[in-house]
């Protein structure tokens, strides 16, 4: 699989939460791999939202996202999440832009739960680094 996501902004968000710690590039790899996974489910559930209502179009509300945030506050670039919003579903979908950042507010959020969760892991651990390992024990004990 082709992971869309860039991987610095994911480090940016890994790196916020790890206070002390250092990142390891596979722990920011696997963590960009598994938001472009939660996304594209995400958008798979917001286009049946938009197909029960007529829609063709996928909306903030099809999120379950009242209030969208300014995409400048976010770290998370709008543009591949777009492109991941549109990775299992028709093409006859298309993603208004308050989705794409509704969706990116999102995911941003999950990525922070899953780095701060990542973080505690590494201190039981006794180490210095997040590692992947850390992300994918994460998903093992809470998935």
């Amino acid at each position: 699989m082709n992971v869309e996501l860039p991987f610095a902004p994911v480090d940016t968000i890994i790196r916020r939460n790890a206070g002390e710690l250092r990142v390891s590039a596979d722990a920011s790899q696997e963590l960009a791999a598994r938001i472009q996974n939660h996304g594209s489910e995400l958008a798979i559930d917001a286009a049946e939202c938009a197909t029960d209502d007529g829609r063709k179009t996928l909306m903030a509300a099809d999120f379950g996202v009242e209030t969208v945030v300014d995409k400048d506050e976010l770290e998370l670039p709008v543009a591949p999440v777009d492109r991941i919003a549109r990775l299992e579903i028709d093409d006859q979908y298309r993603v208004s832009m308050d989705a794409r950042v509704a969706l990116a507010d999102i995911l941003e959020d999950y990525a922070d739960n899953v780095a701060g969760a990542a973080a505690i892991l590494a201190h039981h651990a006794d180490r210095r680094t997040i590692i992947d390992d850390d992300i994918e024990t994460y998903f093992s004990l809470f998935e």
